[in-house]
């Protein structure tokens, strides 16, 4: 047995934490530290590492704690308040960017670059998916800095990002059921419905003892960190093994149950340690493991190109023509639409989901880590312009008012 991995899990945490910490120092997400790491570590440069089944595995453990995550710290409350307007911006903030990156890759995506086995018109389609996520952590800490996270904008952006998020695992599930092209349509829609039916079911069962459970004991234990993990992996192993559902759907579920519990605080913060601490690193680091540089030719550039310009203003434009329908104004609307754009981990969660199932080469993996390094980079610049614009043509209205008064 070769004790290789464990240096291989050294090297990973250690790299990681230190380019996180400096792509902190610049403003940057730590998660561009936690890419750039296995970018550098990887076959793309030094080639120190390589992607080994164990890192390939802890990976696929780090992506379901990572939604599992997303679920825990989803705010129902916070959804209904923004209501009717966050659905539709959610909708063509979809749309849009699903429909841009099914062009980009019907027009560039050669049979080089495809995966042999899988339909051409399904790895374009999910092209198109990868570019419909949306990661809301980045515009968040953002709008704090900037005190407009309690605004009506603030609000709708993030009423619109944790509906862009479940339309987009429900958009990953079916294509990932429609791989497989002896599977009926639609047995794959009944297994979904089925899914989401079971969930409910199971879900309030198991929220209703969780409560009764955790209400009996006004002190946090650890058991409850437990059993929430254990209940995230059995949804995860039940939608994937039974209904044919993707696993990271039953982890998000799983957490999103548990976030109407008052353990919801102290589960997360438990859980997040544990995903900190080693799955998450593993799962970003592995990500810039499976990009090769020498494989970016001039058409790969050109492809990666055009996704991050598309992927920046199918958002701005999807997400700006959902706003405006609900009222909004065109700034309101530029605003909402600019803090959609970032990709963040939720596109690479998608884009490594695909790539396990054949739906995405990993060749294409360069530039949708590019894409995604660059509007993660972006975003907060961008939405501090859009922003400073606004109020410095808000005191310029507010100055001509006085005059003329």
């Amino acid at each position: 047995m070769s004790y290789h991995y464990l240096l291989d899990l050294a090297i990973i945490l250690m790299s990681t934490k230190i380019l996180g910490l400096v792509t902190k120092k610049f403003h940057m997400p730590q998660v561009v530290g936690a890419l750039l790491a296995g970018l550098i570590l990887g076959p793309a440069m030094l080639n120190i590492i390589q992607e080994t089944e164990f890192i390939k595995q802890t990976a696929e453990l780090g992506v379901i704690a990572l939604m599992f995550a997303a679920g825990l710290e989803t705010d129902i409350k916070e959804m209904k308040k923004t209501g009717k307007a966050s659905i539709i911006i959610a909708l063509f903030g979809v749309i849009i960017p699903l429909l841009g990156g099914l062009a980009v890759a019907a027009l560039l995506n050669t049979k080089e670059f495809a995966v042999p086995e899988t339909p051409m018109i399904l790895q374009n389609i999910f092209v198109g998916i990868i570019l419909t996520a949306t990661s809301v952590s980045i515009t968040v800490e953002t709008l704090k800095e900037m005190g407009k996270l309690s605004t009506p904008v603030g609000n709708a952006i993030l009423g619109a990002a944790l509906i862009d998020d479940i339309l987009g695992i429900i958009a990953l599930t079916l294509i990932t059921s429609l791989a497989d092209t002896s599977v009926n349509v639609g047995i794959v829609l009944l297994k979904i419905a089925l899914f989401f039916v079971f969930s409910g079911i199971i879900g309030f069962g198991f929220y209703r003892f969780f409560r009764k459970w955790t209400m009996k004991d006004d002190e946090d234990r650890r058991r409850y960190v437990i059993i929430a993990f254990v209940f995230c992996l059995l949804l995860a192993y039940i939608a994937e093994e039974v209904f044919g559902v993707a696993d990271i759907t039953g982890a998000f579920l799983a957490g999103l149950i548990i976030s109407n519990t008052i353990k919801r605080d102290y589960i997360s913060h438990r859980f997040e340690t544990m995903s900190y601490l080693l799955l998450s690193p593993v799962f970003f680091a592995s990500i810039g493991l499976t990009v090769e540089i020498e494989q970016m030719s001039i058409q790969l550039m050109i492809f990666a190109g055009a996704l991050l310009i598309v992927a920046i203003l199918t958002k701005i434009i999807g997400c700006g023509i959902g706003a405006k329908f609900c009222g909004y104004s065109g700034k309101e609307a530029l605003q909402i639409g600019t803090g959609m754009i970032s990709r963040g981990e939720v596109a690479l969660i998608v884009a490594s989901k695909g790539a396990s199932l054949g739906l995405l080469s990993t060749v294409l993996f360069g530039p949708i880590v590019i894409m995604v390094v660059v509007t993660t980079i972006l975003t907060p610049i961008l939405l501090k312009m859009v922003f400073k614009n606004s109020e410095v043509e808000n005191r310029r209205t507010e100055k001509k008012t006085v005059k003329v008064a």
